[in-house]
C-alpha cells in the first residue's frame, strides 16, 4: 500500500467534480472522486471545495529590468515616436541608478509567485556594456527561488548582436554558464542584417543543444519575412518545439491570407509565438494561428520598467487582457486564453511533468471559482498557491517552503 505524503481533500477540478489529490514525492500520486484508503499518509489538506488550476507559467519576462522593490519612476516618454534603440538607452540610464537586480528581481519573483506563477522564462540582457552582470544575479536568483518557482534564462541580446561587437561570444559564453536558451532581437531594423544576426542565434543553440527565443518587433512584410526565415532554420536544425518568436507584431498587420501561409510554415515547423496582446499595438491573431496548429503562448513581458509602468504579475490578468483584445467571449475562447499562460505555455517551455494529471509534479493554485472562464473574467483573489505540493503564497504574501496555511 502507497505511502503518501500530503492528501489535499475536496479539490474542485475544471470540470467541477469534486477529488482528492494524493501526492508522494512531490508528485501527483492518484486523483480520485472515491474514498479509498491511501495508507500512512503524512498529511492532509482540505481545500475547502475550491477551485484547482495547474500552476501558472509566466512565458516572457524581465526579471533584470523592474523596479519592483525599487522607488516609483516616471515613465519617460520617447522624443519622437517609439523607438527601441531610445528605449534601450533610457532603460540602461534608469538601471544605474536603480537599486541591485538581486533586490528588485526577488521582488518581482516573489509577486509573480504570490498570484499563482510557478514557472517563468526571463530574458536576461547580455552586451558589451553589461557582460554577464545581469546574467549572473538572474542565474543566482534561478538557485535562490527554485523551491517557490522554476526559472528558465534566455541570454538576451538587447542591444543587438552584430551592431553590438563582442556579444556574440557573450551569448555563447552565458549559455556555456547556465543560459536555458539564446535570444535574438529584430535582425532587419536593429542588426540590418537578417542571415548575419540569425547565423549567431542558431549557431550558438545547434552548438549547445539549448533553444532560441527572438524578439520580433519588425513589422509588415519585412517582418513575416523574418518569421518565414526562421520557420526555415527551425526546420532545417531540427529545433522543431525548442524555438519561440515572441511579440511577433507583423502576424497583426498583414492580409489573412499571409497569416495563414506564415501559420502553415510556424506550425510545420514547430516554432511557437508569444504575444502580451500589448496595449495599442497590432499582434497576432491568436485563433488563426491556433487553429492552423501553431502554439499560441502568453506572459507579462516587462512589469514596471523602463518600458511601461504597468503589471502586477498576475497571470490570469494577462489572460483576460489577451481576450479581451482577441474579442474572446464563448466559454470556448475564454479556456483558449486560459490555456495561454497554463498549458500551451508549459509546452512552449518544454515542461514534461506539468498539469493537474497523476505523474504530474503537484504545482497548483487554489482560489473561489467555478470554473476556468470565472478564474479568467474575474482574477479572483485570495489564492494559495502549491509549489511540489508545498504550500509557497497565501492571501498574496510568499511563505516559507512547506509551511501550513493557518
Amino acid at each position: 500500500m502507497t505511502t503518501i505524503d500530503t492528501l489535499f481533500q475536496n479539490a474542485r477540478l475544471t470540470d467541477g467534480q469534486l477529488v482528492d489529490i494524493a501526492v508522494r514525492g512531490g508528485k501527483i500520486e492518484a486523483i480520485t472522486s472515491s474514498r479509498q484508503s491511501y495508507g500512512a499518509v503524512g498529511e492532509f489538506r482540505d481545500l475547502g471545495r475550491r477551485l484547482v488550476l495547474p500552476g501558472m507559467v509566466e512565458g516572457h519576462i524581465h526579471l533584470d529590468k523592474c523596479f519592483i522593490g525599487d522607488d516609483w519612476k516616471p515613465h519617460r516618454p520617447c522624443t519622437a515616436g517609439f523607438s527601441v534603440r531610445e528605449r534601450v538607452k533610457f532603460e540602461k540610464e534608469a538601471l544605474a541608478r536603480a537599486k541591485p537586480i538581486a533586490v528588485r528581481a526577488a521582488a518581482l519573483i516573489d509577486l509573480c509567485v504570490s498570484q499563482g506563477t510557478t514557472h517563468m522564462r526571463s530574458h536576461v540582457d547580455v552586451d558589451a556594456e553589461v557582460g554577464l552582470r545581469h546574467f549572473e544575479p538572474i542565474a543566482a536568483a534561478r538557485e535562490a527561488h527554485r523551491e517557490k518557482v522554476s526559472i528558465q534564462i534566455v541570454a538576451f541580446p538587447q542591444s543587438g548582436i552584430l551592431t553590438s561587437p563582442g556579444t556574440a561570444d557573450l551569448l555563447d559564453e552565458a549559455v556555456r554558464a547556465g543560459a536555458d536558451l539564446v535570444g535574438g532581437l529584430d535582425p532587419a531594423s536593429h542588426d540590418g542584417d537578417v542571415a548575419g544576426h540569425l547565423d549567431v542565434v542558431f549557431g550558438i543553440a545547434e552548438r549547445h543543444g539549448v533553444g532560441i527565443d527572438i524578439h520580433l518587433h519588425d513589422g509588415g512584410l519585412q517582418g513575416i519575412s523574418e518569421i518565414e526565415e526562421i520557420a526555415r532554420r527551425t526546420k532545417a536544425s531540427g529545433l522543431g518545439g525548442k524555438v519561440t518568436i515572441s511579440h511577433a507584431y507583423a502576424l497583426g498587420e498583414v492580409a489573412t491570407d499571409v497569416v495563414q501561409r506564415t501559420a502553415h510554415q510556424l506550425a510545420e515547423a514547430g516554432v511557437a509565438i508569444l504575444t502580451n496582446a500589448p496595449g495599442a499595438h497590432a499582434f497576432p491573431p491568436v485563433l488563426l494561428l491556433r487553429e492552423a496548429g501553431v502554439n499560441v503562448f502568453s506572459g507579462n513581458d516587462n512589469i514596471r520598467d523602463s518600458w511601461w509602468p504597468y503589471g502586477d504579475g498576475d497571470l490570469l490578468e494577462r489572460a483576460m487582457m489577451v481576450g479581451y483584445r482577441s474579442g474572446f467571449n464563448s466559454d470556448d475562447q475564454l479556456a483558449v486564453a486560459f490555456d495561454m499562460v497554463t498549458a500551451n505555455a508549459a509546452r512552449a517551455l518544454g515542461l514534461t511533468d506539468y498539469g493537474l494529471t497523476v505523474g504530474g509534479t503537484a504545482d497548483f493554485v487554489v482560489l473561489d471559482a467555478r470554473h476556468v472562464q470565472e478564474a479568467v473574467v474575474a482574477r479572483p483573489k485570495p489564492r494559495d498557491v502549491y509549489k511540489a505540493a508545498r504550500l509557497v503564497a497565501h492571501d498574496g504574501v510568499t511563505v516559507t517552503a512547506g509551511a501550513r496555511r493557518q
